[in-house]
């Protein structure tokens, strides 16, 4: 889940419970202060009898009312106790679907607000019950709530949105840095342009991964000057042993264990102008030095290469088996024929006597299968820089620089083992 998504999320949850915990209070506290108004319009009810009995004597004269009701009870001296209390409201309403004569009067309940107290009125003692109808005030309190409620959803909507379209906008030269990194190559010569943002945070990021790819840059100039320097500088000894043995050989006759030990240095040299030359080759593919491409048939250039190695093959019993179609490819035929060479080499190299090569072209990729040991190689080791079996003679960079020549053609390469053969497919 994305950062956004999951803080609008975290958002929008919070506000909502946060609305809903404050919406009920708020009715409480709405309701609480319309129930004290009530309380106080009683409190004037009742003083009002007080005043009319302290006056006249007498329990003043009682008429019905639709928001309000008053009666007295007779009751024992002393035993009423003045409290609000709430209760429901009778109101008595005129049946107007009827003509006149046909009327009657019918009762509602509603719910009420009430005041117990009492008076006395001389010998006599009274219970007072004021009752209060709370229709108008529930009324009020969902209206109240209603517009509140219509509000706070405005509110969620608002925030939702702003923060869709605010946030977007705020994390956008985050995600411009996010592309920018994705695009990064080490052996581009183009920087990380400077991305326009007013956050200080990302000013900062921005900053920092200028910084971080010029170093790393730099280090990769640095390692391949090298490279280039030292394997340039070791052909020059590389060439001048290999003239000196080639001379010591001539000059005398040795012994058997002499000549043994100048054919094993002589194997060693070998080995070590194939390195050089495969470290050099490599550096050139990964900064596109061989690049220039023309157009050439795939197919002709594996026939070729099947009779480069006709002999190799009949030396180890090798059977092979063709499948071969037209392929055009616009590429360097030097990567192409460094590709095949490599290849096919090392499906010679690891097969055994008597084993079967097979080789199946088509439009979409080209699949070099051989015999060899029983057990898959290590997918994730294979193509690695000097990774190789312990019986190999190679140097360990064939596969690496087959990969990167199909990386810089466009094309991949996997290997997959199945039914005991070892395949390594190029997909166009």
């Amino acid at each position: 889940m994305k950062l956004l998504a999951r803080y609008n999320r975290v958002n929008l949850v919070t506000t909502i419970v946060v609305m809903l915990i404050t919406g009920i209070i708020y009715y409480q506290a709405i309701s609480l202060i319309l129930t004290k108004q009530l309380d106080k319009d009683l409190a004037v009810e009742e003083n009002e009898i007080f005043e009319s009995v302290g006056l006249n004597h007498q329990l003043p004269q009682v008429f019905e009312s639709n928001d309000q009701q008053i009666t007295f009870t007779e009751a024992k001296r002393g035993s009423v106790t003045r409290h609000f209390i709430n209760t429901v409201y009778r109101n008595k309403k005129d049946d107007d679907d009827r003509p006149r004569k046909h009327r009657h009067r019918h009762e509602e309940y509603e719910s009420g607000r009430g005041l117990i107290s009492s008076i006395t009125v001389g010998t006599k003692y009274y219970q007072i019950l004021i009752v209060e109808s709370k229709v108008e005030t529930e009324d009020l309190i969902q209206i109240i709530f209603a517009i509140t409620a219509g509000l706070i959803l405005l509110l969620l909507i608002t925030l939702f949105v702003t923060n869709r379209l605010l946030l977007n906008r705020l994390w956008q030269p985050f995600y411009n840095l996010l592309k920018e990194l994705r695009l990064f190559n080490v052996a581009d010569s183009k920087d990380i342009p400077v991305v326009s943002t007013t956050i200080d945070e990302f000013e900062e990021l921005n900053q920092a991964i200028i910084s971080m790819s010029s170093r790393v840059k730099s280090d990769y100039k640095d390692l391949k000057t090298f490279t280039e320097n030292a394997s340039h500088e070791l052909l020059t000894p590389i060439a001048v042993i290999n003239s000196k043995l080639d001379t010591l050989i001539q000059t005398d006759n040795f012994s058997q264990q002499q000549s043994k030990l100048l054919n094993d240095l002589y194997s060693a040299v070998s080995r070590l102008t194939r390195l050089n030359q495969s470290l050099l080759l490599l550096v050139k593919i990964e900064n596109r030095l061989l690049e220039g491409g023309q157009l050439i048939n795939l197919r002709e250039s594996v026939e070729e290469m099947l009779i480069q190695f006709e002999e190799i093959f009949q030396d180890k019993e090798l059977k092979t088996s063709c499948e071969l179609v037209d392929k055009e490819l616009n590429a360097s035929p030097y990567l192409v024929d460094v590709l095949l060479n490599n290849l096919l080499s090392n499906a010679i190299r690891h097969n055994h006597k008597g084993g079967e090569i097979r080789i199946k072209l088509t439009n979409e990729q080209l699949m070099i299968q051989n015999t060899g040991e029983s057990d898959p190689l290590q997918n994730d080791q294979i193509f690695t820089r000097f990774h190789k079996s312990s019986g190999s003679e190679g140097s360990g960079l064939g596969l690496t620089i087959s990969r990167q020549i199909c990386e810089n053609l466009g094309f991949t390469l996997q290997y997959n083992f199945e039914d005991g053969y070892h395949s390594f497919i190029i997909t166009f």
